[in-house]
């Protein structure tokens, strides 16, 4: 459904501001002629100069930039203003952009000069600025759930990710063109899956920041901290209940219905990654993908295998025979064929990146359905460089991983693939988070690829790239480091590019995909959530510590490596900001591993908290110091503690040492309440997307 864009004027001026838009753009201007008078003058009066004739073009200078952005958000317009070039307060043709959004952006802009649609919205964006948004007529409680939606909204601050096609070859164009109706088709299949298609629906047609919040959250539910444990938050009157779409309704009520699938006899069918769980005369039973999905299935295949044809390059063969094989899959539920060809493309053999299907898990409540997306980036050939250096020490990071696991963990030859980097066109479905983004991923999670380590493995470098992320980042890193600690801070590309390149890598050593402690995987014996958790924390905790170890090996600079373990623990800050638990109650797998760290390193007192010092903002009293010579030891200390956990399939470990800093209270519980109070205080970046054609 389309919502009419709010008018505050008639057509007629939108026509008479278009035309001044482009006689200040130069081209040729047209004034309307007056009727004839009766009698001729007697005198001809000079002609006007050119200057006299042209009124000045408007100024759309009413709102400063970030709350154009913000604003249009809310009012649910693809619409961003990218950057204030020339400083001169207004926004101008050539400082926008439309965006990828559920329904098609207008043209904003047209022989250089803005169109009525531009003038439209930007009356009412400056209504908006002046008035704040109409409630006249509603109810306290629609009042109180619209404001719900708005503080959702401004939890997120728009990051832009733009790519310009427009001069590209036709056959690049082409393949652009069909894979944007791919991810169109993957946001369908997974709103099912979440359990949101049609609830859009339901959406007042007055209330554009609710159909805003539905597309960027992919639902009606609110994500963000402050808002997503209010009752009154949410796109739809009524707040309807988070019930996914892969598993029956009538389970769901019971809070615990992923332990007793788990504890069924028919467990591994039931939670089989690519099926759909349904409920027919009383008995469940798995619906394979391609049936649950068939119509979107189908037309994915459809598209896939077109943009396939539309590759005539000889040097994108690897690339072709990708989307050949995964428009099959789409067909025949087998993404494990689809799997060999997509790992032998790398940076060397194919300018694109693509991953379409289901992989991740973490989207649902019992971590074990394979969530559908779209990641379609072009290769950073930059990625070469780190893996010429980290290639030869893949065996070593092995065997130091293998000792520090202990038995019964064994070193294996790994053969995975170091991360490529790409610069991300567009992600959907899954891969499309409302706020934040993946920075990196290790791929795939099932079949021979995975346990043979011949995976790719991937590092997203211009997510939230831009300078608001930074600065805003910034800002919320000097409310909690002590200024000497500060000082050593870089937020610049590589430096954060290091740590996912290592936890990307750390996701391939150790106990892995497919290693099996008495004939059982990691999710049979942990349980989907707590696996989950455990992998990434063994990841990011094997960053930390492969920092400091390839120091020691020659491998990395020294200074480099300091910087890259600050990121590490602002990532780690920014995590645990988010809390511990969804507003479902489901917990957050990053946000407890970074607690799990965290607390850790504060123990081994690598991270100390100082009471009376003043944080660098020179504002907030209490902050953090990191002890940089006794950050090594202690990231060991916990990789041993991972590690070991994951080669014994020791359960009860991992609930103690979860316990010990995500439950239990205590000083480092209090701790984690300043780190929440003073990172939401940054909206965080919300990434959309614009694909110039």
């Amino acid at each position: 459904m389309k919502i009419p864009l709010p008018i505050t004027s008639s057509r007629a001026p939108f026509a008479a501001l278009a035309g001044l838009a482009a006689c200040a753009a130069g081209a040729a201007c047209v004034q309307p002629h007056a009727p004839p008078p009766a009698e001729p003058p007697r005198a001809a009066p000079p002609a006007p100069s050119a200057a006299q004739a042209a009124p000045p073009a408007p100024r759309f200078d009413k709102i400063p930039r970030l709350d154009f952005n913000r604003i249009a958000v809310e009012l649910d317009l693809p619409l961003f203003w990218i950057a204030d070039r020339n400083s001169s307060g207004a926004v101008e043709p050539d400082e926008i952009s439309g965006l990828w959004h559920h329904t098609a952006a207008p043209a904003w802009v047209a022989s250089g000069a803005f169109t009525p649609e531009f003038t439209s919205a930007y009356a009412a964006m400056s209504k908006i600025k002046a008035d704040g948004h109409p409630r006249a007529g509603l109810d306290e409680a629609e009042k109180r759930r619209r404001d719900a939606v708005l503080a959702e909204l401004a939890a997120g601050r728009p990051s832009l990710l733009r790519s310009d096609f427009r001069g590209a070859s036709a056959e690049d164009r082409a393949i652009v063109g069909h894979l944007l109706k791919v991810a169109e088709l993957i946001e369908q299949i997974h709103a099912k899956q979440l359990g949101s298609a049609g609830m859009d629906d339901k959406i007042p047609p007055d209330d554009p920041a609710s159909r805003a919040l539905f597309w960027r959250n992919q639902g009606p539910w609110c994500e963000q901290p402050r808002t997503r444990n209010d009752p009154s938050c949410s796109a739809l009157p009524g707040a309807p209940p988070r019930v996914t779409g892969v598993y029956p309704a009538r389970l769901q009520q019971d809070k615990k219905f992923c332990a007793a699938l788990e504890a069924r006899r028919d467990q591994q069918a039931l939670l089989s990654p690519f099926t759909v769980v349904v409920e027919e005369g009383g008995a469940l039973k798995a619906v394979p993908y391609t049936e649950a999905y068939k119509p979107e299935m189908e037309a994915v295949s459809r598209e896939l295998k077109a943009a396939a044809e539309a590759i005539q390059s000889p040097g994108e063969a690897a690339f072709k025979a990708y989307l050949l094989a995964a428009s099959q899959a789409f067909l025949d539920n087998r993404w494990e064929v689809a799997d060999e060809p997509w790992a032998r493309m790398n940076a060397e053999n194919s300018a694109w990146y693509l991953r379409v299907g289901p992989d991740e898990t973490y989207w649902e409540p019992c971590s074990r359905k394979a969530g559908f997306h779209v990641s379609f980036a072009r290769i950073n050939q930059e990625s070469l460089t780190w893996q010429k250096k980290l290639d030869p020490v893949k065996g070593d990071m092995e065997a130091a991983f293998a000792k520090l696991a202990g038995a019964p963990y064994k070193a294996r030859k790994v053969a995975f693939h170091l991360p490529d980097f790409i610069d991300v066109l567009v992600n959907a479905g899954d891969s499309r988070s409302a706020t934040g983004g993946t920075a990196g991923q290790s791929l795939p999670n099932w079949g021979r690829v995975a346990t043979e380590g011949r995976g790719r493995t991937v590092a997203m470098v211009n997510l939230l790239a831009d300078d608001d992320s930074r600065d805003a980042l910034r800002e919320a890193t000097a409310s909690l480091f002590c200024k000497a600690t500060m000082e050593s801070v870089s937020l610049e590309r590589p430096v954060a590019t290091l740590g996912t390149v290592l936890h990307e890598a750390a996701h391939n050593l150790g106990p892995a995909q497919g290693y099996k402690v008495q004939g059982k995987t990691d999710s049979e014996t942990f349980g989907g959530p707590l696996a989950s958790m455990l992998e990434e924390l063994k990841a990011q905790t094997g960053a930390l510590f492969f920092t400091g170890w390839l120091v020691q090996q020659g491998v990395l600079d020294p200074a480099l490596a300091r910087m890259s373990e600050t990121r590490d623990v602002i990532w780690a800050l920014g995590q645990v900001g988010q809390g511990m638990y969804t507003a479902g109650g489901e917990p957050r797998p990053y946000g407890q591993l970074a607690a799990i760290q965290l607390g850790s390193l504060l123990d081994a007192g690598a991270l100390g908290f100082y009471r009376g010092e003043v944080a660098a903002n020179g504002t907030d009293k209490g902050c953090f110091s990191i002890q940089t010579d006794k950050l090594l030891a202690a990231a060991e200390a916990l990789a041993r503690t991972v590690l070991g956990i994951k080669a014994r399939g020791d359960k009860a470990g991992a609930l103690r040492l979860r316990d010990t800093y995500v439950e239990k209270e205590g000083a480092w519980k209090g701790l984690r309440g300043v780190i929440e109070e003073r990172m939401q205080r940054m909206p965080l970046g919300s990434v959309v997307y614009a694909i110039e054609m």
